[in-house]
Formats: C-alpha cells, structure tokens, sequence
C-alpha cells in the first residue's frame, strides 16, 4: 500500500488551494472527492467578491482552481518540470482512523489508502427542510441546486425557500428561466443583503413572503403546490408551485471523522484558528467543514493554503 505524505478529502475551494500548496512543497499527495466544486460549483450567479474576477460564475471560478491543481498530476508536472505530485481519486470518504503515527482513510468504493497526515476540506452538504414531501419529491420538483436544474423550470412558477443571500442569488438565477419566483422566508425579514435584494427586485418576477413557515410540498406525480402558515395571523395558505428551491444553509460533511476530532454545536469540526490542526496531531480541517467563521470562498482558500503549510510543519517534524 502506498503511503502519501498528505491526503486531503474535498475537491473545492479549501481543497483544491491546499493541494496547490502542499504539491509546491514537494509533497506527494492524494486529493479525493466526488467532484470538484463543492458548493460554489452550484451557483450559477456571478460571483463579485473573488479578488481578481470583477464577475465570475461559481462554475467558472472551480473550472480555473481544477485547472490549476490538474498541473501538479503526475503527466503535467513532468512536462513543467514541476516536483511535487498530487494523484486525484474520485471517490467519497466513509471513515478515517488513526493507525499508529499513519491514517487509513477508508472510501465507497472500498479503497483503503495511508497518509502521514490528513486535510479535511470536505465542505458542507445542503441542509433539507424536513417537512413532509421533500423527500418524495426529489428529482421530480424538488432540488438543492439551481445550476444544476433550472432549466428544467423554464416558464413555470417555482419558490426558493430561504430568505438569505443564498436564496435570493437563487432566485436571480432561476428568473433567467421561471415566469414567477416566491422566496419564503420564516423569519419576520430577510436576511438578504440589499445588493441581492436590489437584483431580485430588477427582476420582476420575484415576490417576497415573510413569517412563512413552510408546512409541507405536495403533488401528484410531480410538485403541484407547497403549504405555508403566515406565523402572525396562524392562517394556513396554499401556493401554486411547480418546483421547490430549497436554500436554507448547509451542514458540514464531517461524520467520518468522528473520535478524531471535537465538533461545535453545529457540527462543525474544531480547529486550532492558527494552524487549523484538529485535536489529533497530524489530523487538519479547512474551509467550511471547520468552525472558522465567515463562509467565503477567499476564506476557504485561504484555510486551505494555512491547513497545507501547517501539514509541511508537521510531516518535516515527523522526520
């Protein structure tokens, strides 16, 4: 079995930069996703506060970071000249354990694979509503991902549960193919910024209900409508929809690392802020699976480059 200097699991912002950086420290390293992007691969909006891209789709901006990292694989650094090596494997990690001073990291498809140090930057997973119907109704009305399924929506009235920047950059999209957006939000007001607000508005198609709490998605063989209660007045409300945009923040993907490492409240791992080292030596997290606040992509980034630097520190200390 081959033994990696550094594994690290996620292919997104945190992910790709720390394979960046730790293949510039010559190290031989293994990065293992499903697929890059993580969650900004699902925006389709322009992104407008990455240095460098006045206004990029999320897509685009993972499409340049996977570029990037793709001249650390083993063919393109021959051709660079470049030293250091990052195998990629596409895969989902199940469970990481601590063997010795190695870890095993252990995957779907049954892939059991050792490094001297691991980096989590596993992100985070769309958070569901847990109301009657969502479950059903996945893939046939309901969705996590506009990118990936507003076209399917094209002329029909769909709502965006969610009232925070996300689920108006939602509703931005999607008015590029919906005839009508409703934006449920349970909170008395939207937690949207007035920049995103100011966008749906543009739009024409979208209209804002607050104190909407979300009751339960119904159809047939497909979505037909959703059910709300106004949380003022307790009155119950039936909203024609034909899809649902479910945009209510996300939960970071850390399960298989449980025993390693401690968890805030919101499952988020616990990290040292100066070197995003977990509780286990060798063991570290970037990006938005860790407790550093602010969900950025300038920030994901940049946890990913300290997470990587701080694994060199550890493995020259190994030796």
């Amino acid at each position: 079995m081959t033994t990696y200097d550094l594994i690290i699991i996620g292919g997104g912002p945190a992910g790709i930069t720390a394979g960046i950086y730790a293949a510039r420290q010559k190290l031989n390293i293994l990065l293992i996703t499903k697929d890059f992007g993580g969650q900004i691969a699902r925006k389709a909006v322009a992104i407008e506060n990455y240095p460098g891209f006045e206004a990029i789709s999320g897509l685009g901006l993972i499409q340049k970071f996977e570029k990037h990292l793709r001249k650390f694989t083993l063919l393109n650094s021959r051709k660079a000249n470049l030293t250091g090596q990052v195998d990629i494997e596409r895969d989902s990690v199940t469970k990481v354990k601590k063997t010795g001073k190695d870890f095993l990291v252990l995957t779907k498809s049954k892939n059991q694979l050792q490094g001297k140090a691991v980096i989590v930057a596993s992100g985070a997973d769309p958070r569901p509503l847990e109301v009657p119907g969502e479950k059903k109704f996945i893939g046939r009305g309901v969705s996590y991902c506009v990118t990936c399924d507003g076209p399917l929506f094209d002329d029909k009235i769909v709502a965006v549960i969610g009232g925070g920047n996300a689920g108006f950059e939602a509703a931005v999209a999607l008015s590029s193919w919906a005839k009508k957006i409703y934006i449920l939000e349970a909170a008395p007001k939207v937690g949207a910024d007035e920049t995103n607000q100011a966008k749906a508005k543009k739009t024409k198609k979208v209209e804002v209900i607050t104190s909407a709490f979300l009751k339960r998605i119904q159809g047939d063989k497909f979505v037909n409508s959703l059910v709300y209660q106004d949380k003022k007045t307790g009155k119950s409300f039936t909203l024609p929809v034909e899809g649902v945009f479910v945009e209510i923040g996300s939960q970071p993907a850390t399960s298989f690392i449980k025993g390693l490492a401690d968890f805030n409240d919101r499952d988020e791992i616990v990290i040292n802020p100066k070197t995003g080292e977990t509780k286990t030596p060798g063991l570290f997290a970037a990006g938005d699976a860790d407790n550093v606040p602010f969900k950025q992509i300038v920030i994901a980034a940049g946890e990913g480059a300290k997470a990587a630097i701080s694994a060199y520190n550890y493995l020259q200390k190994l030796k």
